[in-house]
């Protein structure tokens, strides 16, 4: 098959699948709309009036006059308000600062809200891009559709079906195989290797999820975490939201990107191996994919295990510092599901590794490398 076609038919199916998923995923419960909610506006800050210090029985408050040009280009008038009760406040306010401003309906003024931060942000991803699009030229130009289409279906299909109260168990392992699927075909192409590291894949996110699902049973976690996941039960969906689902549906989405890398790293490594005329034998490839993974395995491990340390900081200070026993902290649920999120995903990848070596070795024993 002719690759721009191929490339061209797996984009028309990425987005098919975007546009039916969102679709039958149902419609999404809104908190409702009344003419008191606030509307947020982006503005610029032109010139700050006024500046008044109250001190409070027991805090002080500052209050902050400016004028500013929503994005609409009408210029307002809004106020900061700081205080010292709060633990963690904004810094004050200067002309020239990119602000979100609430127009606040029983006040009938404009309020600050917070400072406009995206806008740096965008900046940095649009330098992500650049660097990615420089580097890796068309599989960079790939890998970024890619992603966009993962990130999609996640925003697009995913959310959306959890709060219509669809099943999370079926939808989670679906947006785990759509990103398998579309990943490795866009970025590999139609060959024996996209086959053999989707199926590698595949599999270890298989294992990962038949791991958690036994974990969960012999562990009887209930999914309430803290008051914020507890919320998700008084969602006005048609069937309650199952808040242990959300723990597997977290668990195994968080390690389909290290199973893909590690499966996609040994399928292409073996097949440059018995492209340069190395190892052609089954049992040759099996024990240089070992060989391979074992290299991988552990840099990956250390990937993985801080990057949810990392992602999980904050909660582990907070609770190792309120808490004096070892005993405790480490059967509380939250910390339980921060391990099983690491251990699983770690295992996941592990089990990959002599399942692609062993497809790989079986798939190119044809000396074709196109589908």
């Amino acid at each position: 098959m002719n690759e721009k076609i191929f490339y061209a038919a797996v984009l028309a199916l990425s987005v098919l699948f975007l546009v039916a998923g969102n679709r039958l995923a149902g419609e999404m419960p809104t908190a409702g709309d009344t003419i008191y909610d606030p509307h947020y506006y982006s503005a610029r800050v032109i010139e700050i009036l006024d500046r008044t210090e109250v001190d409070e029985s027991w805090f002080s408050s500052i209050y902050i006059t400016f004028t500013a040009r929503l994005g609409s280009g009408d210029i307002v008038t809004a106020e900061q308000h700081i205080s010292d009760m709060f633990l963690v406040t904004e810094r004050e306010i200067a002309a020239g600062d990119r602000v979100v401003l609430a127009y606040d309906w029983f006040s009938g003024q404009y309020v600050f809200v917070t400072f406009a931060r995206i806008n740096y942000v965008l900046i940095l991803g649009a330098v992500f891009l650049a660097a990615v699009l420089l580097f890796g030229q068309r599989k960079g130009f790939s890998s970024v559709i890619s992603l966009g289409l993962t990130c999609a279906a996640v925003f697009f299909v995913f959310i959306p079906a959890i709060l219509a109260g669809r099943n999370i168990y079926a939808a989670t392992i679906i947006i785990c195989v759509f990103a398998v699927v579309s990943t490795l075909l866009l970025v590999i192409g139609p060959n024996v290797k996209a086959v053999s590291a989707m199926l590698g894949c595949l599999g270890g996110v298989a294992a990962a999820g038949l791991l958690m699902s036994a974990m969960d049973a012999v562990l009887g976690l209930t999914g309430a975490l803290d008051q914020d996941t507890q919320v998700l039960l008084l969602l006005p969906t048609e069937n309650p939201v199952n808040l242990r689902a959300i723990i597997f549906a977290g668990v195994v989405l968080g390690a389909v990107g290290a199973i893909m890398d590690v499966a996609m790293s040994i399928a292409s490594s073996l097949w440059e191996v018995r492209e340069a005329g190395g190892v052609d034998d089954f049992r040759g490839l099996v024990k240089s994919g070992l060989n391979i993974g074992r290299d991988i395995l552990g840099t990956m491990l250390n990937t993985l295990i801080l990057a949810y340390i990392g992602s999980s900081l904050s909660l582990i200070l907070l609770i190792t510092v309120h808490t004096t026993s070892f005993l405790e902290l480490f059967n509380m649920e939250m910390i339980i599901v921060e391990i099983l999120r690491a251990l699983i995903g770690s295992l996941g990848m592990l089990l990959t590794i002599p399942l692609t070596a062993a497809i790989c070795a079986w798939l190119y024993g044809e000396r074709e490398g196109s589908l």
